[in-house]
């Protein structure tokens, strides 16, 4: 029994050495502007048409940055934390159309005028919101694995959606890790993207509390059959995450300008089609 745990309490202390290293990497390429909403953290590098890649729950600037790391010699990525995430501020009044002013703040430090923006999983309902009110500062909209708003409201109001408290930490992170296969498709290792849970706590708890039932609880808000911007949707089949199919299919048949690629599997993490989506993004933003 000795053994066991000492064995358990050496792979934990592994895990967390290695996530810590690799947010690390990532932190020393990180910048902070000051905006009206508090400081926002980003990574900005690459070349060519700029991309504001917005990460989602559980994530920050090292995730937005890693979603397009491959992409820096084709475009500029510009990845923040959203409200609440690494080196990003929680304002008192935080919400969504509050963190699309605070994209556009950003976009102003940086002397852009317009970007695409590339939303993965809870990013999208503030990318969805930016797309509705700020087209003039949206180039193209790319939904990858991305959250959608419901078809029409519940019938009961959802309260919160995301992990409570009590698992925003490490060693809770470590202890359920097994189970992340078949509670959301994807391999355990992924953990090592999301250590250290401190540094995105408060973003998770918001996430879960407003951004990813908004969309839900208040669909007629982000009605994207309204969007004029080009819109870009990248979905697969088995995302046991992000909404059913049948719910994506539908908002792309009512999007004004849209282009929908579905793949058979590859989970949330899309990781089976990596080529083939950089090409359709060059293509898209060509």
């Amino acid at each position: 029994m000795a053994l066991s745990l000492f064995s358990s309490c050496a792979t934990f202390v592994s895990v967390t050495k290695e996530a810590n290293l690799r947010f690390n990497t990532y932190q020393e390429k990180s910048k902070s502007v000051q905006t009206s909403y508090g400081k926002i953290t980003f990574i900005d590098e690459g070349e060519g048409p700029a991309i504001l890649s917005i990460h989602g729950i559980c994530g920050g600037y090292d995730q937005g940055f890693e979603t397009l790391e491959k992409e820096t010699k084709n475009f500029r990525i510009i990845a923040p934390s959203r409200f609440g995430y690494p080196g990003t501020d929680l304002p008192e009044n935080a919400g969504i159309e509050t963190q699309c002013e605070a994209y556009c703040q950003l976009l102003d430090s940086l002397n852009l005028d317009k970007v695409y923006l590339l939303a993965t999983s809870a990013g999208g309902t503030s990318a969805i919101k930016m797309a509705l009110i700020h087209p003039e500062r949206v180039s193209g909209l790319i939904l990858y694995s991305s959250g959608y708003p419901a078809l029409e409201p519940p019938k009961k109001t959802v309260k919160f959606a995301g992990p409570p408290a009590p698992f925003c930490n490490d060693f809770a992170m470590w202890l359920i890790s097994p189970l992340f296969k078949s509670i959301m498709g994807m391999p355990k290792s992924v953990l090592k993207t999301i250590i250290p849970m401190k540094n995105r706590k408060a973003g998770i708890l918001f996430d879960g509390k407003l951004t990813n039932t908004d969309a839900v609880n208040n669909p007629q808000n982000y009605d994207m059959s309204k969007i004029t911007v080009p819109v870009l949707i990248f979905h697969t089949k088995d995302d046991k995450l992000a909404n059913n199919l049948d719910t994506v299919e539908q908002w792309s048949k009512k999007i004004p300008q849209c282009q929908i690629h579905i793949f058979e599997n590859g989970g949330h993490l899309m990781e089976n089609d990596g080529d083939f989506i950089s090409e359709c993004l060059r293509e898209f933003v060509k």
